[in-house]
């Protein structure tokens, strides 16, 4: 069964789409199958990887609304390396009928189910807000990687994303954990940058990845080319630090018993 990671934060952004689309070619770059599925209607994870959001038949929209099985929706873009469950606006209309719905939020669960088997990881890219779409995210989930600017409100904002992540797990999905905080787009010469790193290595030591994804123009530049920065210039600052964080990840699974869920 394939590890459900949910990358999360209500703050809009904080590399989320980016995190999600160089980890997942990151991933596939170290042979596991990987599974990217966007569950923002911006549909930023959908064009990064190379898909016309805007010539989709069907979304994830669609999938939640059981209208489109995952086997059907999904796409494998040729540059990628992973497969892609594509969004784009059409799902904010899903969004509002699936609150009509019963077991609203357990959509994504119920139609990841059928998939799960086939991948090491599946990488849900969330909206940057705490609504529904993100609560079908950590319902499904195994775990929540939580990407963070280290600003000021950075601290603030991560305290209810966590407050959530609680409540979901002790009334819905108790398998759910965090996996780890992420510090993006970090510069080492800014002073705010350097404290709010420190604190949260101080309140969260256990948790903080060692990866930090620096400030790149490589990655900035990848998406509007439709490719992951490790295809679009593999030498780059920001592509070696996300095949870092991939690494950090396995060894992380490997060392809690998951060896056996990755293709070695």
């Amino acid at each position: 069964m394939g590890r459900i990671i949910a990358i999360a934060n209500q703050k809009g952004g904080v590399g989320k789409t980016t995190t999600c689309i160089n980890l997942a070619a990151s991933l596939s770059a170290t042979k596991r199958h990987v599974l990217l599925v966007d569950l923002d209607p911006q549909g930023n994870a959908t064009m990064g990887s190379g898909v016309d959001k805007t010539a989709l038949a069907h979304t994830t929209g669609d999938l939640l609304l059981g209208d489109i099985a995952a086997e059907e929706l999904r796409a494998s873009p040729p540059e990628s390396g992973y497969d892609l469950l594509p969004a784009n606006i059409d799902l904010t209309a899903a969004e509002v009928a699936l609150m009509e719905q019963p077991d609203r939020e357990r959509r994504l669960q119920d139609a990841l189910a059928g998939v799960s088997s086939d991948y090491d990881y599946i990488l849900v890219d969330c909206p940057p807000s705490l609504n529904l779409l993100t609560v079908n995210a950590l319902v499904a989930a195994d775990s929540v990687m939580i990407p963070m600017q280290c600003e000021y409100y950075a601290l603030e904002g991560l305290s209810a994303l966590l407050e959530t992540v609680e409540q979901i797990r002790t009334t819905v999905n108790p398998r759910l954990r965090v996996e780890g905080l992420l510090r993006t787009m970090f510069d080492p010469r800014n002073n705010l940058a350097n404290d709010v790193s420190g604190q949260l290595l101080m309140h969260f030591p256990e948790k903080v990845y060692r990866t930090v994804i620096p400030r790149n123009v490589r990655l900035a530049e990848a998406p509007s080319h439709g490719l992951p920065a490790l295809r679009y210039d593999k030498n780059s600052r920001g592509s070696l630090a996300y095949l870092a964080l991939a690494g950090e990840l396995l060894r992380r699974d490997e060392g809690a018993g998951g060896a056996a869920a990755v293709h070695l």
